[in-house]
């Protein structure tokens, strides 16, 4: 059998070659003639698996290594017996640590408070799970909005979309980008949405860039409406707004789930999909290789700034300035911003060390590092 993979797929390379020819080439040129005669595919968001890429092809089977799939026209797979899937949760921790270190540099940024703050998660699946427990082990007050969720659970535990609008300091979305139907996400965050929000809040997406509408956001941070916002996605990427880019507190090229671990577990997740489907004999595979960083202990003081002394620790595993750092700098390499982005490893791989105090050191704890004195 023959296997079309993107050449950006981390830890691919070698696994699938003893049941399988594979072919590696770049997501955003595979063309009709590269996957005519292939039996599978496995790609990353740059593959637009439609009509277009497969009319007439063998392809039986696609799997992307990403939680988002509005690269497939899945009607059109379905309608032709195509199966496919995606990763579910994989890269969840990741985005939960971009979050993490969002609101820390905010609140430093800004001199805010976290436990003075309410965070809005629109969007509460494996991400959005993820993301409010974060807001909690800061201290925070969380409000939870997922429509459907709420519709299959019942409402207990979840505001509606004008409660958190009206309540939430911090607003985050974490939704699946939905074109049409009753959870349609298509520039949720349009212009009544920036104009029903809490005067003086913030604004973060790492969803999708569509989710907002980047003409609405603009005119809500040059009124003052918002006090400031961050961006991983983007309308048009990679030729994204950089009037907008510059507006903004914090914006990266599409990275917020680009971790190590996340990539990791995207790829091991697609090969298990790829094997079940087509009866291979490669299961429970996963990469046995992933580096670690060059110091995974974290040396901390707390000098009794919760946010300054916790920022410190996070950004030993994760800092969102430098990337955005990056980002501005060269915003042309949008790409390959991306395709290059460096060795991130989570929480867990890190030990903190250093006598904190209770708070400190239970949010450490609770966020997901090691912690030894």
């Amino acid at each position: 059998m023959k296997i079309v993979a993107d050449d950006k797929i981390p830890f691919l390379p070698g696994v699938l070659e003893s049941v399988a020819e594979v072919v590696y080439l770049p997501g955003a040129k595979t063309t009709p003639a590269d996957v005519a005669d292939a039996d599978a595919l496995i790609t990353r968001t740059r593959t637009k698996c439609n009509a277009a890429l497969l009319d007439g092809s063998k392809v039986r089977f696609i799997a992307t290594a990403t939680i988002g799939y509005d690269h497939f026209d899945t009607e059109y797979l379905d309608r032709h017996g195509i199966g496919w899937t995606n990763a579910p949760g994989c890269n969840s921790g990741s985005v939960a640590q971009y979050i993490t270190s969002v609101l820390l540099n905010l609140a430093v940024k800004h001199k805010f408070k976290l436990e003075d703050m309410t965070l809005g998660v629109i969007g509460v699946g494996n991400v959005g799970s993820k993301v409010a427990k974060v807001g909690k082990a800061l201290g925070m007050k969380v409000l939870l909005n997922d429509p459907p969720r709420a519709e299959q659970e019942g409402g207990t535990g979840f505001v509606t979309l004008d409660e958190i609008l009206a309540r939430a300091d911090i607003v985050t979305t974490h939704v699946p980008l939905e074109a049409h139907g009753e959870y349609a996400t298509l520039h949720m965050a349009d212009y009544s949405f920036f104009e029903q929000i809490k005067h003086g809040a913030y604004y973060i997406n790492s969803s999708r860039g569509e989710v907002c509408d980047g003409k609405a956001l603009k005119e809500a941070l040059k009124s003052g409406k918002l006090a400031g916002a961050a961006l991983d996605v983007w309308e048009n990427e990679p030729d994204i707004d950089l009037e907008l880019l510059k507006l903004i507190d914090y914006g990266t090229p599409h990275i917020a789930g680009y971790s190590t671990d996340g990539k990791a577990n995207g790829t091991a997740m697609s090969v298990e999909a790829v094997s079940r489907f087509f009866g291979l004999p490669i299961r429970d595979w996963y990469p046995a290789n992933v580096p670690l960083p060059d110091k995974t202990e974290v040396l901390a003081a707390d000098t009794g700034n919760f946010e300054q002394d916790l920022l410190k620790i996070v950004n030993a595993s994760y800092d969102v300035a430098a990337d955005c750092g990056r980002l501005r700098r060269l915003p042309e390499i949008f790409e390959q911003l991306r395709g290059n982005y460096p060795l991130r490893r989570e929480f867990p791989v890190y030990t903190v060390r250093g006598e904190l105090g209770d708070k400190l050191r239970d949010t450490v704890l609770d966020l997901g590092f090691q912690y030894r004195k």
